[in-house]
């Protein structure tokens, strides 16, 4: 694994989640998300599995961080509900888990959101507000101050990492000899959550971050040993639209530097052609920020080994999923 920086007295810095708090968000969530399929890809070349995290209740690995964070709540707490900002998966899956936990939730969305998961949200019970894209993280804040609650981050936040990173441990459980773990990148919840429990669990697998060419700001900070922020209007420009995050997170991030051995980029044309290849050989519907791994794969399909590929969502526009199948027919 990557190198650890240390501070002045040799000790390696405290990470915000440690593989025990994801062997607890385990056994916490158990009752409330789906133990998803790993599934082999006989089609592809090499050894490829498929983490198949698009079957979840919501279509996407969010529900784990979001059922996670909002049963860690003390009760009076809960009670007065929950709030996010969020571009669509993390949004339902706040809105689903507070459903089921009978409180209120209101999630911010961006105005450009994608029809289908604005839809989903609302049709989950949740109050959407819209705001424009910049201001998502202030209009939930103002939400929160104002009607007293909680705030559930879609990726910067111990519990929802912790309640990520469940489904690697699923993952080790029903694979031996894994060699790389492909995982897509936005605010690092996943990666990090994933790079923890694995560290802990398989050192010998590695954690490899795919991020699209046009939103690789952690790539980026990666390689420079900091967080870079990339503008809104650059991360924009990708169809991957669950990774537009323009920074990835401050706690995510020294986690991610700790865990995850690299971060490998594809372009848009790969990221549509993974997507329209997942529908004609392992029939799974899956987004293009959840399709980011296969792309990464099947680019270079000898370097990475015996492969577990997370297809982190499948809540794709049917303009989106009908442009990939295009390209292909």
């Amino acid at each position: 694994m990557r190198d650890i920086s240390r501070d002045p007295d040799g000790a390696a810095p405290e990470l915000a989640v440690a593989v025990g708090d994801v062997v607890a968000a385990r056994a916490r969530i158990a009752g409330a998300v789906t133990r998803t399929p790993l599934l082999p890809a006989a089609w592809a070349p090499g050894d490829l599995w498929l983490k198949a995290e698009n079957l979840q209740p919501i279509g996407a690995f969010k529900l784990r961080g979001a059922a996670n964070a909002i049963a860690r709540l003390e009760p009076d707490v809960r009670a007065r509900g929950v709030v996010t900002h969020s571009s669509g998966n993390h949004g339902q899956a706040v809105a689903w888990a507070a459903r089921a936990a009978g409180i209120p939730a209101v999630i911010v969305m961006p105005e450009d959101a994608m029809a289908v998961k604005v839809t989903a949200t609302k049709a989950l019970g949740a109050d959407v507000v819209t705001v424009p894209s910049a201001r998502r993280e202030l209009a939930a804040d103002a939400i929160r101050a104002e009607r007293g609650m909680t705030l559930v981050p879609p990726f910067d936040h111990p519990d929802v990492i912790a309640g990520q990173g469940t489904l690697a441990i699923e993952v080790l459980e029903d694979l031996d000899g894994i060699d790389t773990m492909l995982v897509p990148v936005g605010g690092g919840g996943l990666a990090s959550g994933v790079g923890v429990a694995v560290a802990a669990l398989s050192p010998r697998t590695r954690v490899v971050g795919v991020e699209p060419a046009l939103a690789a700001d952690a790539r980026e900070s990666l390689a420079a040993g900091r967080r870079i922020a990339w503008d809104t209007r650059s991360t924009g420009r990708t169809i991957a639209d669950g990774t537009r995050t323009p920074l990835v997170g401050e706690i995510t991030f020294p986690i991610i530097q700790a865990t995850v051995d690299e971060i490998v980029t594809v372009d848009e044309d790969e990221i549509l052609a993974a997507v329209a290849t997942l529908v004609h050989r392992a029939h799974l519907v899956v987004e293009p920020s959840g399709a980011l791994s296969i792309a990464a794969y099947l680019a270079a399909p000898r370097k990475f080994g015996r492969t577990v590929a997370v297809l982190s969502g499948g809540n794709i526009d049917p303009s989106v999923l009908a442009r990939a199948l295009a390209l292909t027919s």
